[in-house]
C-alpha cells in the first residue's frame, strides 16, 4: 500500500484523481483548509499551505511515497512545500500548465525544454499574496513555482503541465458555458484577428494522468495534452449542435479582451515525451462531443 498526500485536489480533476488511488488500494492523505471535506476514504489534515509552521505541524511525523500538489500557484508556495516535504517524500509531483509556455508562438507543438525551469528567474518579493496580481500573473506564477523545484537537484519532483481541461459535470469554470451563452442568444463572440489553436485534455484523462505520473519515476517538465488541437470554431460548432436555435457569431478583435478559448498565440502542446513514457492520449476531436455534453448537460 503506497502513502500518498494530496494538497487541494477537493474538486474537479484532483477528486477523480484521489478516486482512483483510493481505488488502487492507496491509503491517501488531504491537506487542505478544512473549507470542504475531502472524499471519503481519506485521511483529513486541515493546514494553510502559505504558512510553514502550520503545515509542519499538521503533517507531523508522517512521510510519503507520493506528494501530489494541485494547487501550487507561487514561488513562495514552492518554497514552503519544497521545505517541508524535503525528507518526507521520494516523488513530489506539482500540477502546472501549458500557460508556462505563454509567451511562444510556434508554429509546431511546443516541448518541455521550450521553458527550462532552472533558467527561470525567482522572485518572491513580488505581491503573490495580492489576488488580482496572482489571477494576472498565473502563467508566471507557475514557471517560478517550477523553478524553485528544479533549482534543488536533490528533491525528485514532476511539473506536470497540463492542456486546458475540458469535460464533467462539475466544470467550474464557465469557460464553456461563455461560448454557450452567446451561442444561444446570437451575442458576438469575441476572437483576434489571427487566432490559433490550442491543445486540450477530458478531465477523465487528465486525472488518469496523474495517477499514472505517481507510480511512475521520471522527473522534471512533461506535457500533458491529448492528440489533435483544436480551434476556437471547432468548439463553437460542437456547442452549437446542443444548442439548435442558437446562432455563431464569431467578431474579430483587433485590442482587448478575447472569449477563454480564443489565443493569439500559437503555444500548443508536444505530447511526445509522455507517449514515449508510456501513457496513451486519446484524441481531442474524438471525445469532444462528450465533453461539451457533460458539461452543458441536457438543460442546454
Amino acid at each position: 500500500m503506497r502513502e500518498i498526500c494530496v494538497i487541494g485536489g477537493n474538486r474537479y480533476f484532483g477528486k477523480r484523481l484521489i478516486e482512483r488511488l483510493i481505488a488502487a488500494g492507496d491509503r491517501v492523505t488531504v491537506v487542505n483548509r478544512g473549507s470542504s471535506a475531502p472524499p471519503a476514504g481519506t485521511v483529513h489534515l486541515i493546514a494553510d499551505r502559505d504558512d510553514e509552521e502550520s503545515l509542519e505541524s499538521a503533517l507531523g511525523s508522517r512521510t510519503f511515497d507520493v506528494v501530489v500538489d494541485q494547487v501550487c500557484y507561487t514561488p513562495r508556495q514552492a518554497e514552503i512545500a519544497r521545505r517541508v516535504f524535503a525528507g518526507r517524500t521520494r516523488r513530489y509531483v506539482m500540477t502546472s500548465t501549458v500557460e508556462v509556455y505563454e509567451y511562444e508562438d510556434s508554429a509546431d507543438p511546443v516541448g518541455e525544454d521550450a521553458v527550462d525551469p532552472r533558467t527561470v528567474a525567482v522572485d518572491t518579493a513580488l505581491p503573490w499574496d495580492d489576488p488580482e496580481f496572482l489571477a494576472s500573473h498565473y502563467g508566471e506564477g507557475k514557471r517560478q513555482a517550477e523553478a524553485v523545484f528544479a533549482a534543488d537537484p536533490g528533491f525528485p519532483h514532476v511539473a506536470v503541465r497540463v492542456a486546458h481541461v475540458l469535460g464533467g459535470d462539475d466544470d467550474f469554470t464557465g469557460r464553456l458555458e461563455h461560448y454557450a451563452d452567446r451561442i444561444r442568444t446570437g451575442e458576438a463572440i469575441a476572437v483576434p484577428a489571427v487566432n490559433r489553436p490550442a491543445t486540450y485534455i477530458h478531465v477523465e484523462e487528465i486525472a488518469d494522468f496523474l495517477f499514472w505520473t505517481a507510480g511512475e519515476d521520471f522527473t522534471g517538465p512533461v506535457n500533458a495534452a491529448s492528440h489533435g488541437t483544436l480551434t476556437t470554431r471547432e468548439l463553437c460548432a460542437e456547442i452549437g449542435a446542443h444548442l439548435p436555435d442558437g446562432r455563431t457569431v464569431l467578431e474579430t478583435v483587433e485590442v482587448g479582451e478575447v472569449s477563454p478559448f480564443s489565443f493569439r498565440r500559437s503555444y500548443g502542446m508536444d505530447n511526445s515525451r509522455a507517449a514515449r513514457l508510456g501513457f496513451p492520449f486519446g484524441d481531442a476531436r474524438s471525445w469532444l462531443p462528450r465533453a461539451v455534453a457533460e458539461t452543458l448537460g441536457k438543460e442546454h
